[in-house]
């Protein structure tokens, strides 16, 4: 007895269907009703909570570690707490880029990732020149610690 309706009779030693991770195969043969495909009808790729707060975890921390030592005499080990938190700070920044690459989103300006086209150069110019800006300004508040 199966466990519901069936538009035809199963036998016990048909090939059962290949399927992809992500739905029928590729080539298309095996396909449902009329070639459609289930993959079409999926909801798009959302970052979830659990992979949210370990980075923003991550990202309140090294802020912290890099701002109280600036704001408050630590000492002279005020300038390593605070590169300590500038490093923890851009850890989590890679690490949440990653995440929204592999979710499929990409930053204003650029272009989606696998869509085949290139950035303009101008828009990633912009997103270097503001690294660059706020790396500098980082290195010389921790220098003026010393």
């Amino acid at each position: 007895m199966e466990a519901g309706p069936r538009d035809r009779q199963q036998s016990p030693d048909a090939p059962a269907a290949s399927l992809a991770p992500d739905g029928p195969a590729a080539d298309g043969t095996d396909l449902p009703h009329g070639g459609e495909s289930f993959s079409e009808i999926r909801p798009p790729r959302r970052l979830r909570i659990w992979q949210l707060a370990p980075i923003v975890a991550l990202a309140a921390l090294g802020s912290l570690m890099f701002a109280f030592p600036l704001a408050f005499a630590f000492g002279d080990g005020g300038a390593v707490v605070a590169m300590l938190g500038l490093l923890l700070s851009g850890c989590a920044a890679g690490w949440s880029v990653m995440a929204t690459r592999r979710v499929g989103l990409s930053w204003p300006g650029l272009p989606a990732p696998g869509s085949g086209t290139r950035p303009d150069w101008r828009v990633a110019a912009c997103y270097a020149l503001v690294v660059a800006t706020v790396v500098v300004l980082c290195l010389w508040r921790v220098g003026r610690l010393r």
